[in-house]
């Protein structure tokens, strides 16, 4: 990439810290460039608010703010829901917005005939990969500019420096300066205190939490509810239709209350180091639980046994920011297979921090009382004789073998 043929940047716009003092600095190392800002809303609400305002106050020529809601939704966090995928017990709220972002990064750099698109991912994290894998899916040849590989800024505390060097203002100080991920799923909290495995998270810290409170806040009732799923996808929240994004953010309103979705790990980051980070997802811990509970009583065994196999693929392959492969598709498509028959209701109890279950119900649950009582029933247990000399076989043949040879 020829410096002298940039003249226009697309820059992954959010006007936090990395990318506030970005369009400045593509300004003074790449010609006075334009620079046009994009921003991806997937939820992130009040972090939108003067977003214009500041964007063009610090040398943006525009700012497009994309409405990716109901994408991000449909297209991203459903079917990860689906395949029920866990990365370390983070719901990878950051990791399945990234692709979604970039998709609509690139089609603004097409429309704008852009020689560059910007971001602000530092050389450590897992953004880099995630938002550079999509731009080479959606352009392949389209050079990408990353700040952090090439300046000489070596901390948050000295882009702060950087940023009050040129006026930019910030939401954020020296103290409140944890580095965060928001979205319409999640809030993910690094750096500061929390780089210190042994200091633990300041919950009960007013301003700490900004989803919901912890569980020590939360009320001494429990709050039930019922969720209602068609073939894996939620439609119906206490017998009220609504889309799956609405039933997102209701379920954030009462998985907040109730001091659920709070996990703190050490996870393994694609670039090779361990990170600490506290991730606040209430809303998504409901519908993981939910999903799941409703799974059990509709998927036979080896169903869903291979499908938590399989979980953790389609958890790696998010999390590694290969969204729009091959092997993601197939993921997919085979988790999509087992979802024919998940249809039904489960009711679930939600209390200080806690998910519990109180029903289910299906039409395709394969759970039969008749079966299973303690009760008389038509099973006949004498079956169970011949079932298990015929599953035993292998082991009494190993054992009459040792035993003739003195083993």
């Amino acid at each position: 990439m020829n410096k002298s043929d940039i003249k226009k940047v697309v820059l992954a716009y959010s006007g936090g810290l990395d990318t506030s003092i970005i369009i400045p600095w593509l300004k003074e190392n790449y010609n006075n460039c334009e620079v046009i800002a994009v921003s991806g809303n997937v939820g992130q609400a009040d972090e939108l608010e003067g977003l214009e305002e500041k964007a063009l106050k610090t040398g943006a020529s525009k700012l497009y703010v994309l409405d990716q809601t109901e994408e991000y939704v449909n297209d991203f966090i459903i079917p990860t829901v689906k395949a029920g995928a866990v990365y370390e017990e983070y719901l990878l709220g950051t990791s399945h917005a990234r692709p979604c972002i970039a998709k609509g990064l690139v089609e603004i750099a097409i429309k704008e005939n852009a020689d560059a698109i910007c971001h602000g991912c530092t050389g450590k994290g897992n953004d880099q990969v995630r938002f550079e894998l999509a731009i080479k899916h959606f352009a392949p040849d389209m050079p990408i500019i990353a700040p952090w590989r090439e300046w000489d800024i070596k901390s948050r505390e000295e882009e702060i420096e950087y940023a009050e060097a040129h006026n930019i203002p910030l939401k954020i100080n020296r103290e409140t300066n944890y580095s965060k991920d928001k979205n319409l799923w999640h809030l993910s909290h690094e750096g500061l205190d929390l780089e210190d495995t042994g200091n633990e998270p300041m919950y009960e810290k007013e301003g700490f939490l900004e989803m919901g409170v912890s569980p020590i806040s939360a009320p001494d009732t429990p709050q039930y509810i019922t969720l209602e799923f068609e073939q894996g996808v939620p439609t119906k929240l206490d017998g009220e239709k609504m889309t799956a994004k609405e039933i997102i953010l209701k379920l954030n309103e009462y998985g907040g209350k109730n001091g659920i979705g709070l996990i703190d790990i050490v996870e393994n980051r694609l670039v090779g180091m361990k990170c600490r980070g506290v991730y606040e997802t209430p809303g998504g811990t409901i519908l993981y639980k939910a999903h799941e509970y409703l799974e059990s009583v509709c998927l036979d065994k080896m169903t869903l046994h291979e499908k938590q196999k399989l979980s953790i693929t389609f958890a790696e392959v998010v999390y590694n920011g290969q969204w729009f492969t091959p092997l993601r598709e197939a993921l997919s498509a085979f988790v999509d297979k087992t979802q024919e028959t998940v249809t039904g209701k489960v009711k679930l109890k939600l209390y200080k921090g806690n998910i519990i279950k109180a029903g289910v119900w299906s039409d395709y649950s394969l759970y039969s009382d008749e079966l299973a009582t303690f009760g008389e029933s038509d099973y006949d247990q004498k079956d169970s004789a011949g079932f298990i000399n015929l599953f035993g076989l292998p082991i009494k043949v190993q054992a009459q073998v040792n035993k003739k040879n003195n083993k």
